[in-house]
């Protein structure tokens, strides 16, 4: 199911006006996230206007922020995922900064469906510019007693979808010569976390095709690299964020001694995106206040 506000685009002025007060207060929840998402300059390196992206997990959490950023930066965006709320992020959206915003409905862990809201964005838009998979999700077991359906899931959702969605986007962006990919790699690709053991293989896997594909496919013009977010407060940390002990003993090994928020990343996930990144290909870029040079 697909849900579309359409501005179209050869009626924008060369700069879109900043958005009232009224509906920026609307767009986003908390109210930080439009204080950090950046703004285009027009024509600047981080200028999206004109292209076209697709989020993933785009309803809420990492891809929620990373979505507000790209299109406080002029881009056209298209939410994936399976809640109700990337119709509202949509909406949202287009209201706030004046882009075209679509809602795509799908179950991301299966591989046809991946591949569909590729497809069903470019049908869309008439383009793909920017591919961001963000959609992630958590179970937490000790190794020996993690239960197998689990453990394919979250390969299949954080792995295997990041496969399908950027080979099915590749096809679009290799014959136009130009394209950027955007992975959610984790701190945890790096280090082994604790009752996570699926989670770390997968985003240990996350920064190994991230480094595959833009092997690949850099020369052809496609740039492909991944954020590493450390621990960032979302719906997937909630547990950790809730357990004294244990958000403690984490936090004291964060320089920059916080817990993480999901627009935290914004500035990061534009750069990526745009044309201040054309040599930056194969990197997993550390989003973590630290933690991982402690």
């Amino acid at each position: 199911m697909s849900k579309t506000s359409k501005v179209p685009s050869e009626k924008r002025p060369p700069a879109r006006p900043e958005p009232s007060a009224a509906a920026a207060a609307a767009a986003v929840a908390p109210a930080s996230a439009l204080r950090l998402e950046p703004k285009a300059v027009p024509g600047g390196l981080f200028d999206l206007r004109g292209k076209v992206a697709l989020v993933t997990g785009g309803g809420s959490g990492i891809g929620r922020a990373i979505a507000g950023a790209l299109a406080a930066a002029g881009a056209d965006v298209s939410l994936a995922g399976r809640s109700k709320r990337v119709v509202e992020a949509a909406q949202e959206l287009s209201a706030a900064y004046g882009v075209r915003a679509a809602a795509l409905r799908a179950d991301l862990a299966s591989g046809p469906a991946a591949r569909q809201v590729v497809q069903k964005t470019v049908e869309s838009f008439g383009a793909l510019d920017i591919l961001v998979h963000a959609a992630g999700n958590q179970f937490r077991h000790p190794a020996e007693e993690f239960p197998e359906a689990e453990f394919a899931a979250l390969l299949a959702l954080h792995l295997g979808a990041a496969f399908a969605l950027a080979q099915e986007a590749a096809r679009v962006m290799l014959p136009r010569g130009r394209g950027k990919i955007i992975f959610i790699a984790s701190a945890l690709s790096f280090t082994g976390g604790i009752t996570v053991a699926p989670y770390a293989a997968a985003k240990s896997g996350v920064a190994g095709l991230t480094r595959a594909l833009s092997n690949e496919w850099a020369p052809k013009g496609v740039q492909v690299n991944a954020l590493a977010p450390g621990y960032i407060r979302t719906a997937m940390t909630e547990a950790l964020v809730q357990d004294p002990e244990r958000s403690r003993e984490l936090l004291a090994r964060v320089p920059a001694g916080r817990w993480g928020e999901p627009e935290d990343l914004a500035g990061a996930a534009v750069f990526l995106a745009s044309a201040a990144s054309d040599f930056v290909t194969g990197a997993i870029l550390p989003v973590d206040g630290g933690f991982l040079a402690r």
